[in-house]
């Protein structure tokens, strides 16, 4: 991957020991449990954990280093001030090496399915690289750029964030030459204090942003406020399409004189979709190869998963979720299904205010669902409060503390005529509902 003379050059590094081959080609390691004889070991440093005890594997051939350590098994030993440093430079370094066209990816919501949408549209004509899953940090933005093939021609990288800097850090590494924000939300609000230090946060991907490069988001007011870029800026939303057809599965919309297909439903998808049509629209795409790849995307694992519990359909959507996306996944869940169920959890890390947003949220289901025959079940203390402004507006409610208790709810009340949506935060452990009501089931 990298030649020892680049890796000292990246890293600025000073070398303790030197015995490897000059055309000796490195991979980087940062797992002694996985390590090749062709790799160098560069061990991160973390709050419960320090991978320079691992030095004295016998299978390592060379390392990195913050102190001046040697073992006599190593051909060669560098040392860096920090590791974490020489691993975002070694990227940075690559990703110069092998120039291919770069876009950067974050959003309150939605970045995860916008990467997976654009790499099924970019990859039409390109060898297109994406971040693996939503390994979306500084760790997984080294280990997207240096797993890139050689003759990779377009990267695209997924940035998270959980505080402000975050997103600078891996942007001014990255250098992209396409910047997306798929929305600003209160995902985080929690952490950042406010609205608009998610904002702030978001638009850190300008940091890095080629001065010629493109910048595309989402059309929201909150982030042209903080979108400080001289170059191009090219904002979208669901407001600028028409949608022809939505059913189960399948979504046809018309956006800027061009119909295009999707094998998902749900507006926030098709607003997904609009980043990717507008970076293949800056990269050459033709409309055609665009269609194609829209029409060959299908849906990431662990969003929308539909299983058959008996004669319950259950579609468990509760792999995290913050206000824009429950009150999105949900309009779309209630639009499409027969006899809906939605069994709502809390939403974590939303500060003060969490309960307002609560509320909100219940706020805005009780208008989009007007006027449908919705059951609302909700779990926890906090989505008791979406629960309550739902049943002040008429809808049938039931509020729960526990998965247990909803789930035997679901066992003695509910029948194979229904649709059950679960969506709430990770910690709320949705999928324990799924495995109650099985061995429910079972016993029944």
């Amino acid at each position: 991957m990298m030649f020892k003379d680049e890796l000292i050059r990246a890293t600025n590094a000073v070398v303790l020991k030197d015995e490897a081959e000059g055309t000796q080609d490195f991979g980087i390691s940062t797992d002694t449990r996985t390590i090749k004889g062709t790799d160098i070991y560069l061990p991160l440093k973390g709050a419960n954990f320090d991978g320079e005890k691992f030095i004295d594997n016998p299978a390592i051939n060379a390392y990195f280093t913050t102190s001046d350590r040697i073992t006599n098994t190593a051909k060669l030993v560098l040392k860096v001030e920090n590791t974490l440093d020489a691993y975002l430079n070694i990227a940075k370094y690559y990703r110069n090496k092998l120039a291919p066209k770069v876009i950067g990816i974050t959003g309150s919501s939605g970045k995860t399915t916008t990467k997976e949408i654009m790499y099924s549209v970019l990859s039409q004509k390109f060898k297109t690289h994406k971040t693996f899953s939503n390994h979306n940090n500084e760790i997984g933005f080294c280990q997207t750029v240096l797993e890139m093939p050689n003759d990779t021609e377009v990267l695209i990288v997924e940035m998270g964030m959980r505080g402000l800097g975050e997103i600078e850090l891996i942007s001014t590494h990255l250098n992209p030459d396409i910047a997306v924000i798929t929305n600003s939300g209160s995902a985080h609000v929690g952490r950042l204090g406010s609205l608009d230090n998610i904002a702030k946060a978001k638009c850190e991907i300008l940091s890095g942003l080629n001065l010629q490069g493109v910048f595309i988001a989402k059309n929201q007011d909150i982030i042209k406020k903080h979108a400080n870029f001289s170059g191009e800026k090219i904002y979208y939303s669901i407001d600028d399409v028409k949608i022809i057809e939505t059913s189960l599965s399948y979504s046809k919309f018309e956006y800027k004189n061009e119909v295009y297909e999707l094998n998902v439903e749900g507006d926030y998808n098709i607003e997904n979709s609009l980043a990717a049509i507008e970076t293949g629209l800056k990269l050459s795409m033709t409309p055609d190869e665009i269609r194609k790849g829209l029409a060959y995307y299908r849906p990431i694992e662990k969003r929308w998963e539909t299983e058959e519990i008996g004669e319950i359909k259950f579609i468990n959507d509760s792999y995290n979720a913050n206000p824009e996306s429950m009150k999105a996944s949900v309009k779309t869940f209630v639009e499409l299904y027969q006899n809906p169920v939605v069994v709502l959890g809390n939403m974590g890390e939303l500060g003060e205010d969490e309960v307002l947003y609560h509320r909100q949220v219940g706020e805005y289901l009780s208008l989009v669902c007007k006027g449908k025959d919705v059951k609302f079940l909700t779990v926890g203390d906090l989505a008791l409060e979406i629960g309550k402004v739902l049943k002040d507006n008429g809808f049938e409610t039931h509020n729960f503390s526990s998965t247990d208790d909803v789930s035997c709810y679901i066992l003695e009340k509910l029948n194979g005529g229904y649709t059950i949506f679960l969506k709430a935060s990770r910690s709320m452990q949705f999928e324990q509902i799924l495995e109650k009501v099985k061995r429910g089931m079972i016993k029944l």
